[in-house]
């Protein structure tokens, strides 16, 4: 029996997910809605009474102060797709739900529900009901549908009653295809390539033919797709390991004085930018505290005698393309497991998120694209899920905004855990039982590796929907429970997460080195009807692989019952070095393990960097009227405004150790540089015998710099970073990195060009600094193909995190100011450079003076530390966006304190700092500072040495500066202020 849940919202109850649906349609030109009420439904099958479904009902799903509910039968007649009229006196109803056999994580978690009320439920769906009110024909209602509700590369509409969305009954599949392409010639090698989601290129294609008609055999599709995973370049990362001639076809760049240890401007053979610019650089600095680097799932650093911690940052940028909040979900739930998979307990998240314009209209909109604004309400609640729902707290971040990524959407997902010393195991042995722990496996987020390395097109959501996957935060916490008790009982030798390429890329990473067998018919699957090859490479999410003793099995089953775990074994590690797959008796798979992981042809690509094709010469007109005006419109823009509307809807005080939060102030609602974090494992009850050292979370990122020379942009991401962890209390000799390059086509010269000199960039800042790489990502191909062949490539893009050990919380630095009759400090000399600048993006200009290097901004800052150390300090923001100008509005409002400033005094490094260049100027290695008026001297001894100068007090609640000839430029109330940050209005001041 069937039946229909409707959960409905009291008519005097305010609903603000209807709100902000009514504003988005009239947003796509449907100005008809009037009102809207938001239902949720709920589909259940099995052998139920009424009774029983009422009561699961009343007990899991209403909450009866606010909501009612309605329970009906299923007819048999709402069969298909079940659409009515949809109309019902003056409203219009659309009903959306999942495609049958996408993952439905409420589902899941009802039917867990309903089995502790001791109900068995065979089935479970969900939906969500719209009531739309005003003068809209079905057209409208459909526009709606498609342009606002229902994403259909996952999900359906009706208008009208659907019916119950359950995933088909089908009988299970063994069937294996052989490939005939031993004889098969390069074009219908190619073609075969494309038309199976393979994206191999020729070379790699010729090899597995090669290796194929070596074996006397042709390849399974299991095998053919196995290789195509494991040599795609979301795995294998092939574009970094390549190697590349890179040629320098001009030195007039704004960065190319020639003094870089590895010389950006000349032309040269390049023998992977891994192993040349980043390993380099880490094996260079040599710090001892670093445990693991570009090895294992996470970097690992030592955090004391006890403890270490662990740290890294992914991109989901294709998923969230076509689905955001499946895509950002999901993003979150794998970074997650990449901590979990090196024995780590997830103690924070991060998120930095690149959109298009919220305020395109629908007609500048490229065909085949989601709205920006549809994709960042996705990507934020996606993100929102997970780590609420998971208790970790999501404690840093950014969201910018440029036009570059209205076709292809930048989502980067970080995770920092701790774990105790030496307690991860990474290494299976012959003998060892090869285990499937979490979610089940069904068809959700097949070829995903290899889509990931690819451009995105018009069709791409018709073409590989598959995909997509929704998460299940639930059973991801579960999991994690039950794998750090296994982990402190020492039950496994290997683990590793179930990510891009399934089963194929975790079991075929363990058993690299030993060799493993699996039967994949032992693989508990959402639904039958799978595949051999789609159970190995489904990507379905909250899945765990580990390496078992035989004698450990009874135990590890025992802490996975008592948390409703599923844990199967589904193979053994051999010691053959052979990967070997069955499906019951039946051998679907065999290769050997140095072709599969080492045989792939190694790229040899060519890079061009051409400063005549970026930005030079003369810089847009300085001349502005009123400056005033000018610092309104900078605190009011999209990239440097308040973000407290979507940070307040990610739990960051979770698990009760967020020292320095993301917003913070008087009101605390003011920005952060950077988090701190006092993890509990090293907290003590009531302080006795605690260890107070702490962890700054911080980041840098600014593309536009890219644009004129992704060399400088590196530099002044790594050097943001760093000021931003060190701003809150970090030592600057203990921050390690971890880079995330999001790119173009790296097989068109000038893209890979600017690539290189990022990495390069990225070598020398690291030198500078002494701060070691310790994991990465890149995500290439980040390029949008329009219906006529253009393409439109994503501004260059590098995000530098930081982790930053903090001696001691209890001497935490924050940025807002905290009383009037304090000095204000710079620190670090401003340069005459604008390029890149958020001052020139008002006009829509770019410039070319992009922020030099400024290696000896370290020294700066360990001083600032040593300070901060002897209680100096009493606010610290850095100068970032904006500039000084907006550094000193954000202080100043932060702390409900207003400060006078005095250019004229500001430390500058060269003749021609004006007003405006010392006001919104955006060199690098610049801070802020407000130190009490009796520290002023002490202060000026610690700093001594380096470029920092008192050019200001704070008084009062205004404003004010005087220019460079000591005239009043900027003069407001920081009400004012702050009421354009917040996004009010700055008009009447």
């Amino acid at each position: 029996m069937d039946y229909r849940v409707l959960v409905f919202w009291q008519a005097s109850v305010p609903d603000g997910r209807a709100r902000a649906v009514v504003d988005d349609t009239h947003i796509l030109g449907v100005p008809g809605v009037e009102s809207v009420r938001i239902d949720d439904l709920y589909f259940l099958r099995g052998d139920l009474s009424l009774a029983q479904v009422d009561r699961l009902s009343r007990e899991l799903l209403v909450d009866p102060v606010v909501q009612g509910v309605h329970v009906s039968r299923v007819e048999p007649r709402f069969t298909g797709r079940g659409e009515s009229e949809g109309a019902a006196g003056s409203e219009r109803i659309i009903e959306v739900g999942f495609h049958p056999g996408v993952t439905d994580s409420v589902a899941e978690n009802l039917i867990l529900g309903a089995r502790r009320l001791d109900i068995e439920v065979e089935q479970a769906a969900t939906g969500t009901r719209y009531r739309l009110s005003g003068d809209l024909c079905e057209a409208d209602a459909r526009r709606i549908a498609t342009g606002l509700l229902c994403n259909e590369v996952i999900q359906s509409y009706t208008l009208g009653e659907m019916s119950p969305p359950f995933a088909p009954p089908a009988q299970s599949s063994g069937v294996v295809e052989s490939i005939p392409i031993r004889e098969m010639p390069d074009d219908q090698l190619a073609r075969m390539s494309v038309e199976r989601v393979l994206f191999l290129d020729l070379a790699e294609l010729r090899a597995i033919r090669a290796y194929y008609r070596t074996e006397g055999r042709e390849p399974t599709d299991v095998e053919l797709e196995t290789l195509a995973q494991t040599w795609s370049e979301h795995c294998v990362h092939k574009t970094f390991k390549a190697l590349i001639d890179y040629e320098c076809r001009d030195s007039s760049s704004p960065i190319a004085n020639g003094a870089s240890p590895c010389d950006p401007i000349a032309s040269q053979r390049i023998d992977g930018l891994l192993k040349t610019y980043l390993r380099a650089a880490t094996e260079a600095i040599d710090k001892p505290w670093v445990r693991s680097a570009f090895v294992d799932n996470a970097g690992i650093l030592e955090f004391d005698a006890q403890w270490d911690v662990s740290f890294k940052v992914e991109t989901h940028n294709h998923p969230s393309a076509l689905e955001p909040f499946g895509g950002a979900n999901t993003g979150v739930g794998g970074v997650v497991r990449d901590v979990i998979g090196v024995s780590a307990r997830p103690i924070a998240n991060t998120d930095v998120l690149c959109f298009g314009p919220q305020d395109l209209s629908p007609d500048q909109m490229p065909g085949g694209v989601l709205h920006p604004r549809r994709i960042a309400a996705g990507v934020i609640a996606g993100i929102e899920d997970y780590g609420n729902k998971m208790g970790i707290p999501t404690v840093n971040g950014a969201i910018l905004y440029d036009p570059g990524y209205t076709g292809n959407p930048l989502v980067f997902c970080g995770c920092v855990g701790i774990a105790p010393r030496d307690s991860h195991r990474n290494r299976a042995r012959p003998g060892d039982l090869c285990i499937s722990v979490g979610g089940r496996t069904g068809r959700d987020g097949l070829h995903g590796a290899t889509f990931s390395s690819a451009e995105l097109t018009h069709e791409t959501g018709e073409t590989v929907g598959s995909v997509v996957q929704i998460g299940n935060p639930i059973t991801e916490k579960t999991f994690l429970e039950a794998v750090l008790v296994a982990r402190d009982e020492g039950l496994y030798t290997s683990i590793t997460d179930c990510g891009a390429g399934g089963f194929s890329s975790a079991v075929g990473e363990m058993g690299k080195d030993v060799g493993v067998q699996v039967d994949l018919s032992a693989v508990p699957l959402k639904y039958p009807g799978l595949r051999p090859w789609e159970v190995w490479l489904s990507e379905a999410q909250e899945r765990m692989v580990l390496g078992v003793p035989p004698e450990h099995l009874d135990r590890l089953r025992q802490i996975c019952a008592a948390r409703d775990v599923e844990l199967t074994v589904i193979g053994r590690f051999t010691g053959d070095r052979r990967l070997t797959l069955r499906y019951g008796e039946q051998v679907v798979g065999s290769m050997d393990m140095d072709f599969l992981h080492d045989g792939i042809p190694r790229r040899h690509l060519k890079a061009v960097w051409d400063a005549r094709g970026r930005p030079q010469g003369a810089e847009p007109s300085l001349h502005v009227d009123d400056l005033n005006e000018v610092l309104l419109r900078l605190l009011a823009s999209p990239n440097i405004s308040s973000k407290e509307a979507v940070i307040r809807r990610y739990d960051h005080e979770v698990q009760g150790g967020t020292v320095v939060k993301p917003l913070t102030g008087v009101a605390n609602d003011g920005p952060s540089d950077a988090t701190v974090i006092w993890p509990l494992e090293v907290q003590q009850p009531g302080g006795k015998g605690a260890c107070h050292r702490g962890l700054a979370i911080g980041c840098g990122i600014n593309p536009r710099y890219g644009m004129i020379d992704p060399y400088a942009m590196a530099w002044a991401a790594i050097d943001e970073a760093l000021r931003n962890v060190v701003a809150v209390g970090a030592d600057p000799d203990g921050v390690a990195l971890l880079d995330n390059f999001c790119w173009g086509n790296p097989n068109l010269p000038d893209r890979l060009g600017g690539l290189v000199r990022a990495a390069q960039g990225c070598y020398d800042a690291a030198l500078a600094y002494g701060a070691p790489f310790v994991s990465g990502k890149d995500s290439l191909n980040n390029e949008y193909v329009d219906p006529t062949g253009a393409k439109m490539p994503i501004p260059p893009t590098l995000l530098i995190s930081a982790l930053g050990f903090v001696p001691d919380v209890r001497q935490a630095v924050t940025m807002d100011l905290k009383s009037a009759g304090s000095r204000l400090y710079a620190i670090g000399e401003t340069r005459v450079e604008l390029g890149g600048s958020a001052f020139y993006a008002l006009s829509g200009d770019l410039g070319a003076s992009v922020p030099a290097p400024v290696p000896g901004s370290i020294d700066a800052m360990r001083a600032l530390h040593r300070a901060m150390g002897q209680r100096l300090v009493r606010a610290c923001h850095d100068c970032s966006e904006g500039g000084l100008a907006v550094a000193a509005a954000e202080m100043a409002f932060a702390g409900g304190v207003g400060a006078t400033l005095r250019l004229a005094d500001l430390p500058c490094a060269e003749d021609g700092v004006g007003d405006i260049t010392a006001l919104f100027g955006e060199t690098a290695g610049r801070f802020l500072v407000e130190v009490a008026e009796a520290d002023g001297e002490a202060f000026e001894a610690v700093m001594c040495g380096v470029a920092c100068a008192c050019v200001g007090h704070t008084e009062g609640d205004v404003m004010r500066v005087l220019g460079t000839e000591s005239q009043v430029v900027i003069e407001m109330g920081i009400e004012v202020l702050k009421a354009a940050w917040q996004g009010g209005t700055y008009v009447d001041r």
